[in-house]
């Protein structure tokens, strides 16, 4: 599945915090699409569609909010080596793409640094479907409502679909204020708790007046695919793939996450956009219930 690219991971399970590398074994044209209102992202300017470079090396995920984007530095080091990058004419520029999770307070001040980045990748391998708290999902928590004494431990989550020659995967570090649902229902998957009972955060809503909610949250994920797409293109399935997050966590997008969808696509299968779509953010959601499936 998907052999332009590999999945590596790397943290600290008792500091809390990890950070999750995907890399393409080439390169990959690149977009991006960022949703929440507090974001730790890094070289999501660059993606943009009218801006020059359109061919990325990695997409980094990560714990340790802003501290923890320093864990691309090292992705970029170990790309050096291996010769990759954009092309400026002298050497080439490793294009290290990312976005962070809040998680300082899950266990310890504590932070991906560029020697845990350079980790992720010497451990990279092919991807597989499943979920776990490893790499970015080391300290990724759900439902925090109530704050941290009634929320519920997630992780990160891997899926991918193949429909012919096109295939598409998803991979995803949930960490987010809101609750996870099964796609489009009312059944109640993880998240807030008081005791046994599950807290209902959007009819909650009217307590948030009476609680103090930190900007401690954030989910981020990347879509990968060997769909043959233009930069515009990767940011358009960016865009659609919100869809996932809106139909499987709520609330979603709050001023208290900092939302992101990256997109890497390596290959030359033309696919309809409608059915691209589609499959990504049927990917994205049983990622995002693989990573709360603990």
């Amino acid at each position: 599945m998907l052999e332009g690219f590999l999945i590596g991971h790397a943290d600290d399970q008792k500091g809390g915090t990890g950070v999750t590398v995907l890399l393409a074994k080439q390169d990959a044209v690149g977009g991006v699409s960022v949703r929440g209102a507090s974001p730790a992202t890094r070289e999501t300017d660059l993606l943009r569609s009218e801006n020059t470079v359109e061919r990325i090396n990695a997409v980094v995920l990560s714990g340790g909010s802003a501290y923890g984007l320093e864990a691309a530095c090292g992705v970029a080091e170990f790309l050096k080596e291996k010769g990759l990058g954009y092309d400026t004419g002298k050497l080439r520029v490793p294009i290290v793409c990312g976005a962070s999770i809040y998680d300082l307070e899950y266990k310890s001040f504590c932070y991906p640094d560029k020697e845990m980045g350079k980790a992720a990748c010497l451990a990279a391998a092919p991807l597989e479907d499943g979920g776990g708290m490893m790499g970015a999902g080391a300290g990724a928590t759900v439902g925090k409502l109530l704050g941290m004494k009634c929320a519920a431990k997630s992780g990160i989550g891997i899926a991918s679909i193949r429909r012919g020659k096109l295939e598409v995967a998803a991979v995803v570090v949930v960490n987010a204020f809101g609750n996870v649902y099964e796609p489009d229902s009312k059944h109640f998957v993880r998240g807030c708790k008081i005791g046994f009972k599950a807290i209902d955060i959007e009819d909650a809503l009217a307590a948030l007046e009476r609680v103090s909610i930190n900007y401690t949250n954030t989910t981020i994920g990347c879509i990968l695919t060997n769909a043959k797409l233009s930069k515009a293109d990767a940011n358009r399935l960016a865009d659609a793939t919100h869809d996932a997050y809106s139909r499987c966590i709520r609330p979603v997008h709050t001023r208290y996450d900092g939302d992101a969808i990256f997109v890497m696509a390596d290959g030359d299968v033309e696919a309809n956009a409608v059915a691209l779509h589609t499959l990504a953010v049927k990917a994205m959601s049983q990622a995002i219930l693989n990573a709360v499936s603990l």
